[in-house]
């Protein structure tokens, strides 16, 4: 029988290649003699740590990949979002693809980094309209941005840059100046959140290369450098992957979560809240121990949790908590006052996902965590994300921002009573 579409010249032809594609396989050698079997291919990063012996279950699960380009504003999901009573959500800016760091400058300019683009965003607002400009783009994993003094800080995967004077040249930014390099190229966990704290220095994080693997001593750790790149130093260790971070008003404690790794289990390890007391002394666990009271199967071998510094909070089993604020505005009702919203990115490492939220963790007198609510969902809508938030901020007038990377937007949420 000819098959549908060949000539019959074109079924005999296509029937010797085949059999002499065969034949030229089997009389190949497996390897030439004396050689060296060549090593397999590693799995992606992601797969690191995932049994040899894979489940269909666990086949099914991988991260989760947004869109290429910005949902256009009819696309957004504000319909979706819920927020408490006298609550309101609302798009401040959109058509910013892979928004996700967030941080303000002295004239009011919102700058937005990017994971996955390469760009670096200005939202500015002038007689109530606003306007979104790329300021900076074919950079490398430009996720973080602070801003200091009219410079704008840029944290590329393996080095720090500074714009200086930037809000009065966003239409023709200045060349960067490389602050500081001193940091690894790992892929890995490689992308990174910044943030100037209450000591006037940079904090930088550099995650751990691995899933889950034995650090080197340059990795898994928070580090804080002057705002010139001098005098580098490591703030805390046993850090597995933080992309959020604040100071606590009246403390001047660092807060940070932190992604616990993957493929121990879906219901465990829970992401971490974290309060660094002693800067320099306290290691938060990994890749010994997750969560604060699990030891890991393969690296907590004749270690205690008690060793480590133990989280304020668990956050949810693989729900990638990211961006972390404390509110110190004013138009919020009184007890969300210096309580911590936490953008929860949403699981991939979990069969029935969660996070795609907006959670609130109140605090104790003594900076303890009195309890953890929802306070924005809507983001994963049947399993399915329909947005993934990143970072927050607090605006000068008490209302707070939201970046998501999944629509390439970011939401504004204000209390009206």
């Amino acid at each position: 029988m000819i098959k549908r579409g060949l000539t019959p010249p074109l079924v005999v032809l296509a029937a010797m290649v085949a059999a002499g594609s065969a034949l030229a396989q089997a009389q190949a050698p497996a390897q030439a003699p004396g050689q060296p079997a060549a090593a397999p291919t590693p799995p992606p990063s992601w797969q690191q740590g995932r049994s040899p012996v894979a489940t269909d279950g666990m086949t099914k699960l991988a991260p989760v990949a947004g869109p290429p380009v910005a949902a256009a504003l009819e696309k957004l999901p504000v319909d979706k979002l819920k927020v408490p009573a006298g609550f309101k959500v609302e798009v401040y800016a959109n058509g910013l693809a892979n928004a996700r760091s967030l941080a303000r400058g002295t004239d009011g300019t919102i700058f937005v980094g990017s994971r996955l683009v390469g760009r670096v965003y200005a939202i500015t607002e002038k007689d109530g309209k606003r306007t979104v400009k790329t300021i900076a783009e074919k950079l490398h994993r430009p996720n973080g941005v602070a801003f200091k003094d009219g410079a704008l800080f840029v944290a590329e995967l393996s080095r720090v840059l500074r714009y200086e004077d930037i809000e009065k040249k966003l239409d023709n930014p200045p060349e960067p100046k490389v602050i500081y390099e001193d940091l690894p190229k790992d892929e890995p966990h490689g992308w990174k959140f910044i943030g100037i704290g209450p000591d006037n220095k940079l904090y930088v994080p550099i995650g751990a290369p691995c899933n889950i693997c034995e650090p080197p001593a340059t990795h898994a750790q928070i580090r804080r450098i002057n705002l010139d790149g001098s005098g580098a130093e490591v703030v805390a260790r046993g850090v597995r992957n933080t992309v959020g971070f604040d100071w606590q008003p009246g403390t001047g404690n660092l807060w940070f979560t932190d992604n616990g790794r993957d493929w121990l289990s879906e219901s465990v390890p829970h992401d971490e809240l974290n309060r660094v007391t002693k800067p320099g002394e306290e290691s938060f666990g990994f890749p010994y121990c997750h969560q604060g009271d699990l030891l890991d199967i393969e690296h907590g071998w004749g270690k205690s949790c008690a060793e480590f510094t133990p989280p304020a909070a668990k956050m949810g089993p693989h729900s990638a908590a990211l961006g972390m604020r404390f509110y110190t505005g004013a138009m919020f009702p009184a007890q969300y006052k210096n309580a911590i919203f936490v953008a929860r990115h949403g699981s991939w490492n979990k069969t029935a996902r969660v996070g795609g939220d907006i959670q609130v963790v109140t605090l104790n007198a003594d900076g303890s965590v009195a309890k953890t609510e929802d306070f924005l969902t809507g983001f994963l809508q049947d399993n399915v994300y329909v947005g993934r938030p990143v970072d927050l901020l607090v605006m000068p007038d008490g209302a707070l921002l939201v970046s998501d990377d999944y629509n390439g937007a970011v939401y504004r949420i204000s209390y009206g009573g």
